[in-house]
């Protein structure tokens, strides 16, 4: 009897604690609450802290407070240009009406709000950036079509109690094969470039090496005259000089002249010249005073 007694109070006391329990709940700074009974929503609270609630009757529905990310599979737009972009893009959205969220979410599923979610995105990512060209989104306007883009999302987020706080675009790009013709089409404008470039500095080399050759013939020419007049006046000043000097004592002269011839013409050991007797180099060989060759040696007395 003690024993089913004490079996009873135990079970008293844990359906006491159950109790207890289930009649404190705690919210986190990053949690709110929809606090509901019977189904039927009550309050809303956000305040953190340990909070109560009716057992069995009122039940807490925890939203999060934070921010929440939507990933978005990339996509084709068509561009007011015509041309084909994938965009990759991504959102960042939180809960503002957790009564309003409750009642238009299942369940207030979070990853069934980011699947309702996705083709608002996509079709703001279309609206928008359909209605521009491709430059624009290379441009300083990327920014506001960012921010049109989350406007546009936040209209149509409106019954579900959700906020998009911002939308991000990681790439627009071309196709993989527009991007490669673009590709190739710039490589050729920019042989072409280079092309033009090198032609252009040839010209000028062969510009500057006539116009230095040109400069070389033309100092070279100016040096040679210069050289030649130079040479001219050294010729005439030296022929001014011999013919002094020839004036001055003919006989001295003559002598000097033929011993200059001697000393040219005999340089050698062996030198051999066969010339006449009679012949004017070897006056001075005949006779001290310079007579003919053919009167022979003086005798000595």
């Amino acid at each position: 009897m003690n024993r089913l007694i004490a079996i009873a109070a135990g079970v008293v006391v844990l359906f006491a604690i159950g109790v207890v329990l289930s009649c404190v709940y705690t919210i986190y700074p990053t949690d709110q609450v929809l606090l509901t009974e019977f189904g039927a929503p009550r309050a809303v609270i956000t305040e953190p802290g340990l909070h109560f609630k009716i057992p069995f009757m009122q039940f807490a529905n925890f939203m999060p407070r934070q921010l929440l990310n939507l990933e978005a599979p990339s996509e084709e737009v068509i561009a007011a240009d015509k041309k084909r972009l994938v965009v990759d893009a991504f959102a960042r959205w939180r809960i503002v009406d957790p009564l309003r969220f409750y009642q238009s979410v299942p369940n207030a599923n979070q990853d069934l709000a980011s699947t309702l979610l996705a083709p608002m995105l996509s079709s703001s990512v279309r609206a928008v950036l359909g209605s521009q060209n491709f430059a624009a989104m290379l441009s300083q306007k990327r920014d506001q079509l960012m921010r049109d883009i989350r406007d546009g999302m936040n209209q149509e987020a409106r019954g579900f109690g959700i906020v998009v706080v911002d939308v991000r675009i990681r790439r627009a790009d071309l196709p993989q094969a527009n991007s490669l013709a673009i590709y190739q089409r710039m490589q050729k404008e920019r042989e072409r470039e280079a092309s033009e470039y090198r032609a252009e500095g040839d010209e000028t080399a062969q510009r500057v090496r006539a116009r230095a050759e040109r400069e070389v013939t033309v100092l070279v020419a100016e040096a040679t005259r210069e050289s030649e007049i130079l040479r001219g006046q050294g010729d005439a000043e030296k022929t001014r000089i011999l013919g002094e000097a020839f004036g001055q004592d003919p006989d001295f002269f003559a002598f000097w002249r033929s011993m200059q011839a001697y000393q040219d013409a005999f340089k050698g050991a062996n030198t051999t010249l066969i010339l006449s007797p009679n012949s004017e180099f070897f006056r001075y060989f005949g006779s001290a005073g310079g007579g003919s060759a053919g009167t022979g040696p003086r005798k000595k007395r």
